[in-house]
């Protein structure tokens, strides 16, 4: 993981950042935090299509998970608007659609506060609580989530050798990576890269019929870029604690894994710079549960004990 050199992780530090990050006191209205949108118990993810900010706003986005976040390095959130995580903070607070925060009254509410002078001095070092800003805020808040690690599923203990998988997840796992003759070619693992299951690139996955570039519902990366091959285009996400992170795509559109095996089986839908790898799979049915039966192993067991 690439640690800034200015914002090395301390024990004091974390232990800020995650008092910070589960504190609906960065919001305008206080109701609303960090971990609102970005569950323990679903892998840091909140089960919403589209999540729900101040005043009931919704998001324009799905939230995605932040677990491995920190192993992130060409870019952040769905269209890759920024490079680092203390960037990222910095968005969502602001947001008006999410916790719609100022920094400057938000910096006041910290300095007052009976708690947070003493720990933003535990954890910066700081003499008095006038240094209280925005930058240790999101530095405290990006090291706690440098700590949000996930690499304990049950695919990683077979790699390990410390579990047999069942032939129903065996054969998803040789239809995931394409690695033999006698199953069907999926060119999952092409773009859901290990060990993060990501490959960390933007693609148009043919979400959407279009024929003019202009006309994506949502540009997606183009629109950071405007390059017109990265239009419609969006960071492949994790597949890790897949089970957990429903509903999918960036929007949020599919509910549950069949219905995305359905869209890639089908070969999604038309648009000039629709990723090559994208295209019609012939499957069973027994195919895409098998392939299913392999995406439930990447889920870690501590995630799910959290949802119960």
């Amino acid at each position: 993981m690439e640690i800034p050199a200015d914002n090395q992780l301390t024990v004091a530090g974390v232990a800020l950042g995650k008092q910070l990050f589960f504190d609906p006191l960065l919001s305008a209205d206080s109701t609303v935090s960090c971990s609102s949108c970005h569950l323990p118990g679903r892998a840091f993810t909140d089960g919403q299509i589209l999540s729900r900010g101040v005043a009931g706003h919704r998001s324009l986005r799905n939230s995605p998970s932040l677990l491995n976040v920190g192993y992130q390095t060409e870019g952040l959130f769905w269209d890759g608007r920024v490079n680092d995580l203390e960037e990222l903070i910095v968005h969502p607070v602001q947001d008006t659609n999410e916790m719609a925060g100022d920094w400057t009254e938000l910096t006041t509410k910290l300095r007052d506060h009976p708690e947070y002078p003493l720990l933003f001095r535990k954890a910066f070092g700081i003499d008095t609580v006038a240094a209280i800003d925005q930058e240790l805020t999101v530095r405290a808040i990006a090291q706690y989530l440098r700590t949000l690690v996930s690499g304990n599923s049950r695919y990683d203990r077979y790699k390990a050798g410390e579990v047999i998988l069942t032939a129903s997840e065996d054969r998803g796992r040789r239809i995931f990576f394409d690695i033999e003759d006698g199953v069907p070619t999926s060119e999952c693992g092409h773009c859901h890269v290990e060990p993060l299951f990501s490959g960390l690139e933007y693609f148009n996955n043919g979400l959407d019929e279009v024929y003019d570039p202009k006309n994506f519902p949502d540009a997606g990366k183009g629109g950071i870029s405007g390059r017109v091959g990265e239009m419609g285009s969006f960071r492949t996400p994790s597949l890790r604690n897949v089970a957990l992170t429903a509903p999918y795509m960036h929007d949020g559109r599919f509910a549950t894994l069949e219905e995305v095996m359905d869209h890639y089986v089908s070969g999604g839908k038309y648009s000039e710079n629709v990723h090559p790898n994208v295209r019609r799979l012939d499957f069973s049915e027994r195919d895409k549960a098998d392939l299913i039966a392999f995406l439930q192993t990447l889920t870690e067991s501590e995630f799910l004990k959290e949802s119960n």
